[in-house]
């Protein structure tokens, strides 16, 4: 079984900066994580190749330092990981990261299934995943939240939804999205670590891919943050006092003189 797990780094604080000039968030300096949702699917990646025997290759997008992510990936039972570096990624939304990441995936090869998080703790759009299966062309099933059995060809899974949960099947490959009830991560083990300290972990670049420079990057990202700023703090206000019955006539009757029919 060749599994493929698609990680972020990502601030490990919420106090980060904006860049005025280019709307990204300025990362410099600023601690990072693996992406808390992307944990749950290497380890379910890991839980699939010690049930069926194969391989966990785990890709990110991201600038030189994500390596670290990526160590400790392998720290915590991956086989494999490469790292998709160049400054022609930078300022990618969702589409441009999800095609970058379909093109590295081609040219690793034939795989069984893909991971991913449900949603990243910056982005919180929750659209790489399905993005990057319409890429890809292959079937995705998203919120994943507990595999019930996999094989050669299909997957039955079980998915949460607003009412519940649903029971569907799932021809492979294909690409699937977890959320954090399908397992508990496991913390790196020694031979882990020592594993990770000398894993090589390939660069690639935007030459490195079979790919179209007017797709990656800002240039190939329908969406742009045009301005970001802090709403108004909220000014005045009146206090309305009495019993219960005597506040909601106010209330009422404050509200009819404010709205217009």
């Amino acid at each position: 079984m060749r599994v493929i797990v698609c990680i972020k780094q990502v601030p490990g604080t919420t106090q980060v900066g904006i860049d005025p000039q280019t709307n990204t968030l300025i990362r410099e300096g600023v601690q990072s994580i693996i992406n808390p949702f992307d944990t749950y699917a290497l380890e379910e990646g890991v839980r699939i190749r010690e049930r069926l025997e194969g391989t966990v290759i785990v890709v990110t997008m991201g600038p030189p330092q994500a390596e670290e992510a990526l160590r400790e990936c392998v720290s915590l039972g991956a086989d494999e990981a490469i790292l998709l570096s160049d400054q022609a990624f930078a300022g990618a939304d969702t589409l441009a990261t999800s095609y970058t990441l379909a093109k590295a995936i081609e040219k690793i090869g034939p795989f069984d299934i893909i991971l991913c998080g449900r949603q990243t703790a910056d982005g919180d759009t929750g659209q790489v995943g399905p993005e990057l299966a319409e890429w890809l062309s292959i079937p995705v099933v998203t919120n994943v939240r507990k595999i019930h059995e996999i094989g050669e060809g299909s997957a039955k899974l079980e998915r949460m939804t607003e009412e519940g949960y649903e029971v569907v099947e799932m021809s492979l490959p294909g690409l699937i999205t977890v959320v954090k009830e399908i397992n508990i991560p496991r913390l790196p083990s020694l031979r882990g670590m020592a594993k990770a300290k000398s894993a090589k972990i390939p660069v690639w670049t935007a030459d490195d891919l079979a790919i179209h420079k007017d797709n990656i990057g800002l240039l190939g990202s329908p969406t742009r943050v045009i301005k970001v700023f802090t709403p108004p703090k909220a000014q005045g206000g009146e206090m309305i006092e009495g019993d219960a019955e005597s506040q909601v006539d106010q209330l009422v009757a404050k509200l009819k003189e404010t709205t217009v029919i």
